[in-house]
């Protein structure tokens, strides 16, 4: 279908920004509802003069949910947190906003509308940020059943908060905790592949009412991520096991912080994998091969090398 005006709720994040550069070349409007619409302003560079607008929105309210959606061809929900803060909850963010923006969609006469949400989403999972993006999976579907779910692994890239998290973290400690022994297996998928799986999904109506569990070629424990995280960057560190149980009384005191290095519902979601499940439509079913993560890491992670990115290679440390 024809794109002429797009409207891309949290296009601002690490997957949005990868999303709106393909966006922009199809010469689409973008719209980007946004809570702080200055801190969204980078994205303007990446299209024409006046193509991509950020716009400050109050998410809880459905007034302005609907001027946002009002003309647009195309919605795409990329909105999610990892913790809760404040007013900032997972019922409101995950469940309630989906459901304000799919009412809104549908009463404009949307033509696709695209919910991004994560593998794992389950309401009967035991962490409350799964549960809550399965019941705004659900909320999206009651009212637009043609909705396209998309679920990632998680995401790499060169902003993700993944990676280079825990290199910082090797930067300054001499261990790294490997919480529930590292056994947790991954499919990290690649922003890129994301984004571009979002644009199949706007321009192919084969994908209506469909779920995407999109992850990458292949799985790894924890353990090997950060084994190979560490390799990466050349630090020699300590991987050290860590039950669940002292996992959540560390997360009740870490969790305090104004960004959380971890929380008690996060020790709960590293008690399941995030792997594409047997049977899930993939990647490939959207015509994507995915890539390998192997060769993407070098690219961003050097900076975190002993010496810095232009530093000569050196023995791990």
């Amino acid at each position: 279908m024809a794109l002429h005006v797009v409207t891309v709720f949290g296009g601002s994040g690490f997957i949005g920004r990868t999303l709106i550069q393909r966006l922009a070349k199809t010469g689409a409007a973008i719209r980007v509802p946004v809570l702080n619409a200055e801190r969204a302003k980078l994205l303007k560079p990446m299209g024409d003069v006046g193509q991509i607008t950020p716009v400050r929105i109050d998410i809880t309210s459905a007034a302005a949910v609907a001027a946002a959606v009002e003309g647009a061809d195309a919605v795409i929900n990329l909105i999610g947190i990892l913790y809760e803060r404040g007013r900032s909850r997972f019922q409101a963010v995950h469940v309630e906003a989906a459901a304000l923006m799919a009412v809104a969609a549908r009463d404009a006469g949307v033509g696709r509308f695209v919910q991004v949400s994560a593998i794992g989403a389950d309401a009967a999972a035991p962490a409350a940020y799964a549960r809550s993006k399965a019941a705004g999976e659900a909320a999206v579907r009651a009212t637009l059943p043609d909705a396209v779910i998309l679920r990632p692994s998680i995401v790499f890239g060169p902003e993700d908060g993944f990676f280079n998290r825990f290199a910082g973290l090797a930067q300054l400690s001499p261990a790294l905790p490997l919480i529930g022994g590292g056994h947790t297996r991954f499919q990290p998928v690649y922003v890129g592949d994301v984004a571009d799986a979002i644009m199949v999904a706007l321009r192919d109506p084969a994908t209506n009412g469909k779920t995407y569990e999109l992850g990458g070629p292949r799985t790894y424990t924890f353990k090997e991520l950060m084994t190979l995280m560490l390799a990466e960057i050349q630090r020699d560190r300590l991987l050290i096991p860590l039950p669940f149980g002292l996992a959540a009384l560390q997360a009740a005191v870490l969790e305090l912080l104004p960004v959380p290095l971890l929380t008690r519902d996060q020790v709960k979601m590293l008690k399941r994998d995030t792997v594409v499940g047997a049977g899930a439509l993939t990647l490939r079913d959207l015509g994507i091969t995915p890539a390998a993560l192997e060769p993407i890491l070098p690219t961003y992670l050097d900076r975190f090398r002993p010496g810095g990115r232009f530093a000569p290679a050196t023995r791990a440390r």
